[in-house]
């Protein structure tokens, strides 16, 4: 059995994702790690450090910077993926890290399903952090499980903006107006620790200038932000479940520089100036509340973007 490690990324060290320490998570159970590096602005070192990585398995792809509005995270995620060779493709997002004693766990449970060939790929649970390495998402609207280890066929591919995969199949299923639909996986007991939002609020409004000009196009990011605080107000952490874990040990150095405490609002009203985050609506806060208090963690509404095998 064979497993291939692979990403993409763009001014990754400049917008302070910890790309370095993602491909460092999975490296001990992969045979290989593609990644497809974009053309980066010229103060940016992703490519350098990543190559500084030093391990044979890293094969690194230059893409040229071009733009197409809302999937050209998926473009770049399909060229990584089309390099690999595995029978297995581990995917991770530049922010995305696997603690180390879940490596173990991953690693059987591809063996384990490996010629049970209607097993598409393999569904991991989340932790969204937010705002520093203490804090966490855990309420409604947050994805709590997606899809980050897939069979090596060429039908499956990164769907949309690269949050998951769908299967082509127009030609098997006509009545598909897209031609594609979900496909099929089986749980895997291990996790995934998001840091998508974890940066000092200058650098975090700059990631969030970076993926809404990918969404909504860049004259109308440009506008917005023309008149947006240079820093992002990551609003009250009260709000937010507390972690009381550890974090991967690639993690070290990158949880040691923490240093924007000063600038955290640990508790208080949400900033009535701005446009609230979605957990500080009333709306999400009392969805959050039934799901995690009276339902048992089950998601009301929520969209699942894969169909779960059970008993597998």
């Amino acid at each position: 059995m064979k497993i291939s490690g692979f990403s993409f990324v763009r001014n990754g060290i400049k917008l302070y994702y910890p790309v370095v320490e993602s491909i460092k998570s999975i490296l001990p159970i992969v045979d290989e790690f593609v990644i497809a590096i974009g053309k980066g602005d010229e103060d940016d070192t992703t490519r350098e450090q990543v190559q500084n990585i030093g391990d044979s398995k890293i094969k690194i792809i230059d893409t040229e910077k071009y733009f197409k509005k809302g999937v050209i995270n998926g473009i770049q995620t399909n060229i990584a993926k089309e390099a690999c060779s595995g029978d297995w493709l581990f995917y991770l997002q530049a922010d995305e890290v696997v603690h180390e004693k879940y490596l173990p766990t991953i690693k059987n449970r591809c063996k384990e399903l490996l010629d049970k060939k209607e097993v598409d790929g393999l569904l991991f649970r989340y932790k969204h952090f937010w705002g520093d390495y203490e804090h966490y998402h855990r309420g409604h609207g947050w994805y709590p499980n997606e899809i980050r280890v897939i069979r090596n066929e060429p039908d499956i591919y990164s769907w949309q903006s690269a949050q998951s995969f769908r299967r082509y199949d127009y030609y098997d299923n006509p009545r598909q107006p897209d031609g594609h639909h979900k496909i099929r996986v089986a749980k895997v007991d291990a996790e995934i620790f998001h840091y998508g939002w974890v940066r000092p609020p200058h650098l975090m409004q700059n990631k969030k200038r970076a993926l809404d000009s990918v969404h909504w196009g860049l004259k109308r990011a440009k506008d917005y932000y023309e008149k947006a605080p240079e820093e992002f107000d990551y609003g009250p952490m009260s709000l937010l479940e507390k972690y009381r874990g550890t974090h991967p040990k690639v993690m070290k150095n990158m949880t040691s520089k923490l240093n924007w405490q000063d600038k955290l609002q640990l508790s208080g009203k949400p900033n009535k100036y701005r446009e609230p985050h979605k957990h500080e609506r009333l709306k999400y806060r009392f969805l959050s509340f039934v799901e995690k208090y009276l339902i048992d963690g089950k998601q009301i509404g929520g969209f699942k973007n894969y169909i779960l095998l059970k008993d597998v």
